[in-house]
């Protein structure tokens, strides 16, 4: 059994160290990382709140070092000189990364992670013309996943998802958003919520997205709405199954009306809210959102000027998600207008079986730079500060500061080459809460 207590030792921060302090045997022995050539702690971009992001907001520490709290959070951040000058003895165990970079582990923030069965025939019809509403009309789109989901045991489920959600992991992905939204009946999306819980897995977040589509059972939306709100809600929360909610508004599936019906139900019970807004159509979902003071509105393809406006002075993240717009071969988010005037922004992987079905970060990252000429900056940041900014982590999450818990992963080569060329190139190692976890 390992035992855990807090140790502080107050110290001039020059560069980054974490102390990880380990009873082993009944000896006290703090564990101090070195040999890293660029710490990137991206302590100034979250001061910023992840808004209008420049590279000096990386906060890259040359030569750093790294030492943590038994519970995983950062204590003192500093220079290998100053550490090796404050920390050494017999009571300090060395750990030598040997790392051209060391940055904050990532933060998955909008998945569709637990699903049975494939989509890939719809592609075809895509391909062909056959738009994503007249799929969803002859029974296909989400529809297709939810009769697979529903076959499929809880079990089947649970191994599918921890699956993936290793692959995320591999990728130097700490937090991994999962949402339901596949049962599309109250007994079918406990089910779901209930496998994500059975992970034990305190950095997989679940949200509740009820509203995703019609259910089967209840093919009038309205009705369905009413069902969600007078049972939905109640049971997922004294069920302690998930503090956060979502719906997707769009043509065809929710309106602006049963939304904010969902919204006023939610907040009332203390959950969290986000939205799927302006994917394929612009609805007036971000304003409702905002108004609502959601984490995130998600998607942010069809923006009206006004809208970039508001969501610039709010607090609500705008999730963006251009996998997604390249599998169903649509315009991507105005990012540049988002982030020009001071929206914070965050990305995702938007993984699910028809509209994204790709975990790969590499992929979004490269088509944030190409398709909506963000910097490679703005891309960490989004990763990160914004990404924990739109799941409500930002106090514990995102980056690499005195309090926050110590999720950073290591690679072996410079901030500056990644996201350059098509390659899963995975990170050597990752940490999470100060600890070494396996993503090989």
């Amino acid at each position: 059994m390992v035992n855990f207590t807090w140790h502080f030792k107050p110290l001039k921060c020059i560069g980054f160290c974490l102390i990880l302090r380990l009873r082993l045997g009944g000896v006290w022995v703090k564990q101090l990382f070195l040999d890293i050539q660029q710490l990137i702690t991206l302590e100034a971009a979250a001061k910023k709140q992840g808004r209008q992001i420049r590279e000096e907001d990386l906060s890259v520490i040359s030569d750093g070092a790294f030492l943590v709290s038994e519970e995983g959070r950062i204590l003192w951040t500093g220079a290998r000189k100053e550490a090796l000058k404050n920390y050494s003895g017999p009571d300090f165990k060395m750990v030598s990364l040997g790392a051209q970079t060391v940055l904050p582990a990532f933060l998955e923030c909008h998945t569709h992670s637990l699903f049975a069965g494939e989509r890939f025939e719809e592609f075809e019809l895509r391909l062909t013309g056959v738009s994503y509403e007249e799929i969803s009309r002859r029974g296909g789109g989400i529809q297709s996943t939810v009769n697979a989901t529903r076959q499929a045991s809880s079990e089947e489920l649970k191994k599918l998802l921890q699956k993936r959600i290793q692959n995320f992991r591999k990728q130097g992905v700490g937090v991994v958003e999962v949402k339901s939204g596949y049962g599309l009946s109250l007994k079918e999306e406990l089910r779901l919520l209930e496998v994500i819980r059975s992970l034990k897995d305190p950095l997989v977040v679940p949200t509740f997205l009820g509203p995703h589509s019609a259910s089967p059972e209840t093919p009038n939306l309205d009705e369905y709405m009413e069902d969600l709100i007078r049972k939905g809600l109640p049971e997922v929360s004294k069920r302690s199954l998930a503090h956060r909610v979502d719906i997707f508004i769009e043509k065809g599936f929710f309106t602006l009306e049963q939304a904010e019906r969902y919204f006023k139900a939610a907040t009332d019970m203390g959950f969290q809210v986000a939205a799927h807004v302006e994917q394929l159509s612009r609805q007036g979902g971000a304003d409702l959102a905002r108004k609502f003071k959601a984490l995130s509105v998600d998607h942010c393809v069809n923006l009206s000027d006004e809208d970039i406006q508001e969501l610039s002075n709010s607090s609500t993240t705008s999730v963006l998600l251009p996998s997604a717009d390249l599998y169903l071969n649509v315009d991507y988010p105005p990012a540049r207008k988002l982030i020009d005037q001071g929206a914070r922004v965050a990305l995702s992987t938007d993984f699910n079986p028809g509209s994204s079905p790709s975990q790969s970060l590499e992929l979004c990252s490269l088509l944030a730079r190409l398709k909506m000429k963000m910097t490679l900056p703005e891309i960490f940041s989004a990763w990160t500060v914004g990404a924990a900014f739109a799941l409500g982590l930002e106090k514990d999450r995102g980056n690499l500061e005195v309090g926050k818990f110590a999720d950073f992963q290591v690679w072996d080569k410079p901030w500056s080459s990644f996201f350059y060329n098509f390659e899963e190139i995975h990170p050597r190692d990752l940490y999470l809460s100060g600890k070494s976890v396996a993503i090989s």
